[in-house]
């Protein structure tokens, strides 16, 4: 199946770097959010990073209003029933999830594949939920998603090649790489990331080192980008917990369960980068 219009639910961070490089790539693109203000709000986030990879040389104007008429805004889930691939980028909550699935396999034509951008959830409980489980898999980028080459492309027991096949030919049509693995909790990338963070903030919690020199010896020690702390930052304190504890209930394994300072954070509120404080402060 050639994939023509992909639908992306959600327009938030994930969801609009998605839609940008799903219309990069040359696909229209049909994005839904579940109000009209969230709707501006992320379509103009999309707009100025256009615009600032324009007034840096990187994209000529043409191509970005290319990519910008390539874009369709709605509310209404309904207006997927053209698509021929949807990538869900909601919020990580596994029954809204599994819900929205059986809806769009009402809506969406029976060729389409239905994929969704998770980290933590389960996507064989989607794909339960629909009438076509076959053509459902997880496509899995990474944030910032314009910059970020990796995708995983996430095959449940109940995945077609077909659409393996189809969803990872896609995935090298919108410039990124894509990396097979199976339907199990946390992937490849987070299933290794997510212990070395707990594992640092478990270093410093017990008074080894400072914040600062962890993360200048992973970086110097390791050829790290950058360190533990501030890549906690930048991903969010509750959003690695959360991935944390969903980690941890499934497999029960202490290494898994998120320390309790990194619980005392998220509770005060200091969650990182997004809310100016978390290891380390923030203009906001």
């Amino acid at each position: 199946m050639a994939i023509q219009t992909v639908g992306v639910i959600g327009c938030g961070l994930m969801g609009s770097g998605i839609t940008q490089v799903t219309a990069q790539g040359g696909f229209a693109v049909v994005v839904v959010e579940a109000s009209d203000e969230l709707l501006q709000r992320g379509l103009g986030r999309l707009r100025t990073t256009l615009d600032g990879l324009v007034e840096k040389g990187r994209l000529e104007a043409a191509a970005r209003d290319a990519a910008l008429a390539r874009i369709t805004g709605t509310t209404r889930l309904e207006d997927l029933k053209g698509c021929d691939l949807v990538v869900e980028a909601m919020t990580e909550n596994q029954a809204l999830k599994n819900e929205t699935f059986a809806k769009l396999d009402r809506i969406c034509p029976p060729p389409a594949i239905l994929a969704s951008n998770t980290s933590s959830c389960n996507v064989t409980a989607m794909a339960a939920a629909t009438r076509r489980p076959g053509q459902v898999l997880g496509l899995h980028f990474f944030n910032p998603v314009p910059l970020m080459k990796l995708v995983e492309v996430v095959r449940t027991i109940l995945t077609d090649d077909g659409a393996a096949r189809t969803a990872t030919e896609w995935v090298r049509a919108v410039g990124k790489v894509p990396v097979q693995a199976k339907d199990s909790t946390a992937f490849i990338v987070n299933r290794l990331l997510v212990p070395y963070l707990l594992d640092a903030i478990r270093v410093y919690e017990g008074g080894l080192a400072t914040l600062e020199d962890i993360d200048q010896a992973m970086k110097l020690g390791c050829g790290y980008p950058m360190g533990p702390f501030t890549l906690l930052d930048l991903v969010g304190l509750d959003t690695t917990m959360y991935v944390a504890e969903v980690m941890f209930d499934e497999f029960r394994e202490p290494r898994y369960a998120p320390p309790p300072l990194l619980k005392r954070m998220v509770m005060a509120g200091h969650l990182g980068r997004k809310s100016g404080r978390g290891f380390y402060t923030y203009d906001r």
